[in-house]
């Protein structure tokens, strides 16, 4: 009876081994990085579907804003960062409001996941 429990033991190991080497590793955390970022805050859906942006799209960018569309940073470098919280439902969107389509400079940490930009703010201002 006992050899029989090991070599069914034995045999549910050997065949559990291709299936645990399939499984994906965990997910390293990005680096995160401190920087200054300088930009222009857009509406991501009117910028991403249309190329919206600038002083004259401002009215809609605050509009959706409020409707719950994701405002974010194209920086002076190409990329878009998404202002994100380290507190669950902590929405950004009422920090970026006030500078909808205009420039800011922004100090925070910046975390790079699956190609999406990530930037947790520490201050923001209007760009001089």
């Amino acid at each position: 009876m006992l050899k029989r429990i090991l070599a069914t033991t034995a045999l549910l190991a050997i065949c559990t081994l291709p299936l645990a080497a399939q499984q994906p590793a965990a997910a390293a955390a990005p680096t995160a990085n401190d920087m200054t970022l300088t930009g222009q805050v857009i509406d991501m859906n009117c910028y991403t579907t249309m190329g919206a942006s600038g002083a004259g799209h401002k009215s809609c960018a605050l509009a959706c804003a409020k409707a719950g569309v994701g405002l974010a940073i194209l920086g002076s470098d190409g990329n878009i960062y998404i202002p994100v919280s380290s507190k669950p439902g902590d929405p950004q969107n009422p920090r970026l409001e006030p500078f909808a389509e205009g420039r800011v400079t922004v100090t925070g940490t910046q975390r790079v996941a699956g190609g999406v930009h990530t930037i947790q703010i520490k201050t923001i201002a209007a760009a001089t």
